[in-house]
């Protein structure tokens, strides 16, 4: 896969870089035992709707995954609504888990950010993991639905790990799904083994009907950068939105380094990517919040500004809650044009 070359016009990359940063976090962990959030929240969503900007988000309570709400009416001061999907019963695929990742919308960037209805219903994309724990065991992708963004039916997962396919044979993470001219397309990232150290590339799954999907041949379609690149350990959680001709990825690359931060590849067909060189968010410095990571993206636009909202990992100070031990701040902030 070919890099982005210096003859790219830089006035298209301008429309997505993100230099500015809010600085402080717009949705933290409650810290409060029992909350589905008390150990950090994580993997944002945002969208328009009924007159407010709305975000899913993911929040990790020391047992799994679940998921929360917030929404805003200026993109910077949210207010959580609490728990969207909780964990299933015993027994069930997301016993542990349920994390909601994205919702179809429109595939503008600089659109609304409205979402899209499929036979009446809003369509929305989840992972869940086995077992107990911070994403413990081979996750699975699966989608939900629902009439009012309240009440949401789970349906049975639609992508499991291939274990014929090494880059994926670990597990599945992140997803994102769009359509575009009757298809749909189904993005994420998986990892290579269960056991540390891994890596995580990216790749895609099509369908006509939301029921059936076939991975492409060609996965992973966005794969790790070259030894010493920002993404060459991870690239991962694909947000993918059209600019103009432009098809455009927001991703995270880790590093070899041990930070995790936001980089974007194009494509005119939704299969060959090229990677931009560009950092879009960078790692902040010692003692602030994005110390660790600047990873996970989500973006909207408003008023012809781009906002990139993406998860801040800082090492904190020793919480105990319960009795386990939090010992980072993980939290959603945002990058702006």
């Amino acid at each position: 896969m070919s890099r982005v070359s210096n003859t790219h016009p830089m006035s298209f990359l301008k429309s997505v870089v993100t230099p500015h940063k809010h600085g402080s976090l717009v949705l933290k962990a409650s810290y409060k035992e029992g909350e589905f959030d008390s150990h950090g929240v994580d993997c944002p969503f945002v969208f328009w709707h009924e007159g407010r900007y709305w975000m899913t988000f993911v929040g990790f309570d020391g047992v799994g995954y679940q998921t929360g709400i917030a929404y805003s009416v200026d993109l910077t001061s949210w207010t959580k609504q609490g728990l969207l999907i909780g964990r299933g019963p015993r027994g069930s695929v997301t016993q542990y888990n349920i994390a909601l990742t994205s919702l179809l919308r429109e595939n503008d960037l600089h659109g609304r950010g409205l979402l899209k209805r499929v036979g009446g219903r809003f369509v929305g994309t989840y992972h869940a993991y086995p077992d107990a724990g911070y994403e413990n065991g081979p996750a699975v992708i699966g989608l939900c639905f629902s009439e009012d963004l309240r009440q949401w039916e789970l349906g049975d997962p639609v992508l499991y790990p291939d274990p014929d396919c090494a880059w994926e044979s670990g597990g599945l993470y992140k997803s994102w799904i769009l359509e575009f001219e009757g298809t749909y397309y189904l993005f994420y990232n998986a990892k290579n083994s269960t056991s540390a150290p891994w890596v995580e590339q990216t790749g895609v799954a099509l369908s006509k009907d939301l029921k059936h999907w076939q991975r492409h041949a060609e996965n992973p379609i966005l794969p790790l950068g070259s030894a010493g690149a920002f993404d060459d350990v991870f690239a991962s959680d694909p947000c993918v939105l059209r600019v103009d001709d432009q098809w455009v990825m927001f991703y995270f690359g880790l590093s070899s380094d041990g930070h995790a931060r936001e980089g974007v590849a194009f494509s005119s067909d939704l299969i060959q990517w090229r990677k931009a060189d560009d950092i879009l968010v960078d790692v902040g410095p010692d003692g602030s919040i994005d110390s660790l990571y600047a990873h996970k993206p989500a973006l909207i636009a408003r008023d012809g500004r781009v906002y990139h909202f993406y998860c801040a990992v800082s090492p904190a100070k020793t919480r105990i809650i319960g009795k386990q031990e939090c010992r980072e701040e993980r939290g959603i902030t945002f990058a702006y044009s």
